[in-house]
């Protein structure tokens, strides 16, 4: 993978997590996640 590749996933990562963490608790229960998940979900939406 090359660096500009690596660096637009972590910009994606560094944003779906600030995203997911502006959202209320009853918000990411709607979705299916806990605030202990955001990490884990960012992370597997860019590890493709």
């Amino acid at each position: 993978m090359n660096v500009a590749r690596s660096f637009n996933n972590w910009r994606k990562y560094r944003k779906t997590v600030a995203e997911l963490g502006r959202m209320s608790a009853r918000e990411l229960s709607d979705v299916g996640i806990s605030r202990a998940d955001i990490e884990r979900v960012a992370r597997g939406a860019f590890a493709r």
